[in-house]
């Protein structure tokens, strides 16, 4: 199993608001978790940094080999939810803070499958011989239009509202969580990244910057990309493949 990571600023903002951090365990399993924080700059920083921590403590407490699928589920269930909670009495307990939160993506890989969790728009996709499938939903307001029918693909790309999210850890008291367990077989690469990738690198661009298989080349080239063509945003990019 092979994880490359990386995060970048971007082009535009004065801080990195995005976080992540990876792992592995002695029995082949990997980890990543990713998150892109909001609430102005201190805010945002503070509210992914905690995040991270409390996810990936609570993995490397809680995962033990041969883990039934329903455990790794509800792990990572409680593990968001924990961060959801110290996130949200940070943010009420400082007047500074009030209203930060951070999006997650967080995926487990054990045994040629993906084990996903998330709340907000940062996003896993699986890439295969040439294609590329989202696997994540994303929790936002433009996406509730597109799935209402209301808008098209074309104009959720350009759409004013982009940036708005419908959930995110450390927001409210309680979180609803989206879970998704997929198949991987040898040749499937699994990438998980915040929107300052997705907005500013096409699929068609993913594939082709990932198709030559030098897997330790792949975060520095999307990250590269992105602000390449704009870098408006923070840049995180973690990819895990065989």
């Amino acid at each position: 199993m092979r994880i490359v990571a990386k995060t970048d600023k971007g082009n535009v903002r004065e801080s990195n608001q995005d976080a992540y951090a990876v792992g592995e365990f002695s029995d082949e399993v990997v980890w990543a978790v990713v998150c892109d924080g909001m609430g102005g700059a201190a805010g945002g920083n503070i509210a992914s940094a905690l995040a991270v921590k409390v996810i990936s403590d609570k993995i490397n407490a809680s995962y033990r080999e041969k883990m039934r699928d329903a455990s790794i589920k509800n792990m990572l269930d409680s593990a968001l939810t924990a961060a959801n909670i110290e996130v949200y009495d940070m943010a009420d307990s400082k007047p500074e803070l009030h209203g930060m939160g951070t999006t997650v993506v967080c995926a487990i890989v054990r045994d040629n499958q993906a084990f996903i969790a998330h709340a907000g728009d940062s996003r896993a996709y699986v890439l295969n011989n040439g294609s590329i499938n989202q696997i994540t939903t994303d929790h936002s307001m433009v996406q509730m239009l597109l799935s209402k029918g209301k808008i098209t693909n074309e104009e959720a790309e350009h759409h004013p509202d982009k940036n708005i999210i419908t959930r995110a850890v450390g927001v409210d008291k309680m979180i609803e969580i989206d879970f998704d367990q997929i198949d991987l077989d040898e040749d499937s690469t699994l990438l998980l990244c915040t929107d300052g990738l997705s907005n500013y690198v096409t699929n068609d661009d993913i594939i082709q910057i990932m198709s030559d298989g030098k897997h330790y080349a792949f975060a520095d080239r999307l990250v590269q990309r992105a602000n390449e063509n704009g870098g408006g945003d923070n840049i995180t990019v973690v990819v895990i493949s065989k």
